[in-house]
């Protein structure tokens, strides 16, 4: 199993995957929405971070979202048909790098031995850290279609790492040997 300190480093290595993705699209292929019926990549880009705010939030230390008026818009149980009106570029930028520096704050204080059950947290820390990676590039997935599908660009290559294979076509940073895995890749 990962260590927490190898695991942020998976998580931010997840983020950069995610930033190829995206970062060189205008803000308006952003928030394009193919139909009604999918999500813009500006939405994918806010979910992400609220559920790592609100994984990190309720598994390890309680405080308050970053962005309160964007919980609503970026919970996947808001019907796709209601996730139109995105915030701007900017603020989905400053809502990600504000959710990044807290995942690392809070794993930081569990390393650190600055929580109240370190042995337990650290546990549970690597656990919400492998699923919020997991989550991170399973939204990647969508976010290239739009990308490529949609909008014609070409994808960056994928990420290299130990253990990061794909599985069911989505990247998947997979933390037990390969032959726990065996005809999924």
């Amino acid at each position: 199993m990962y260590e927490l300190n190898a695991l942020l480093r998976e998580y931010d290595r997840a983020r950069a995957y995610t930033d190829d993705l995206w970062r060189d699209l205008t803000p308006d292929e952003v928030t394009w929405r193919p139909h009604e019926d999918s999500s813009a990549i500006g939405w994918h880009l806010g979910h992400q971070a609220h559920v790592a705010h609100f994984m990190i939030r309720n598994l390890t230390a309680a405080e308050p979202s970053p962005d309160p008026e964007l919980d609503g818009l970026m919970d996947s149980a808001n019907p796709e048909k209601f996730r139109g009106a995105l915030p701007t570029v900017e603020r989905l930028t400053a809502f990600r790098d504000t959710v990044a520096e807290r995942v690392h704050a809070r794993i930081g204080d569990i390393v650190a031995g600055r929580v109240g059950a370190p042995g337990q947290l650290t546990v549970v820390g690597s656990q919400l850290l492998l699923a919020l990676i997991n989550h991170e590039y399973q939204h990647d997935q969508w976010i290239s279609e739009v990308r490529a599908d949609a909008l014609g660009h070409p994808l960056p290559p994928d990420p290299t790492a130990d253990r990061l294979t794909r599985v069911d076509g989505y990247l998947v940073l997979n933390p037990y040997d390969g032959d726990d895995m065996a005809g999924r890749h």
